[in-house]
């Protein structure tokens, strides 16, 4: 089972949502942040940090190793481009991988997860099993990352669990 699904928690991970500002275009932030911007739900990956299209004029931007100052420093990039919020402690980001992940996503959501429909780098804000998640496919074809807000992260695992105990028995 260990090979065919694995769920991990990512912690010590930065998180931001990005807003643009009025008339501010996305590529105004990317030439500011010095990356190019995801175009659509899609995510972007710089030297250190990723972006996630999460909405018209909106991000999730991630820092695998955020300094203490991380989202300060993101926001000076920003400032008169875009509103930044610092997520870090709001949100948990499982990491579900495996043989049979996509096969246990496909449970809970509401999305084709074929990697022909939804392939690495693509993003979406949907549901998991009534919880609000952002999900996105991993450069790895068999992983996905899945943020949600911290106080929904206990109700996931319990889902992921028991969903993961009934494909073992199917």
């Amino acid at each position: 089972m260990a090979d065919d699904f694995a769920l991990v928690e990512r912690s010590s991970l930065g998180l931001a949502t990005v807003m643009a500002r009025k008339d501010i275009s996305a590529a105004d932030i990317g030439r500011a942040l010095g990356m190019p911007m995801p175009d659509g739900p899609f995510e972007s990956t710089g030297v250190d940090m990723s972006l996630l299209g999460t909405g018209p004029g909106s991000w999730l931007a991630l820092c695998e190793k955020p300094g203490e100052d991380w989202a300060d420093g993101l926001a000076a990039k920003l400032d008169g481009l875009a509103s930044l919020s610092d997520q870090s402690g709001a949100y948990v980001v499982f990491r579900l991988g495996g043989a049979r992940a996509r096969r246990l996503l496909q449970q809970g959501v509401a999305l084709d997860l074929d990697p022909e429909v939804f392939p690495p780098h693509r993003v979406a804000v949907t549901m998991i099993a009534h919880i609000g998640v952002i999900l996105w496919r991993c450069a790895a074809r068999d992983a996905f990352d899945v943020a949600i807000f911290r106080s929904f992260a206990t109700s996931f695992r319990q889902w992921a669990t028991a969903t993961a105990a009934h494909l073992i028995e199917a």
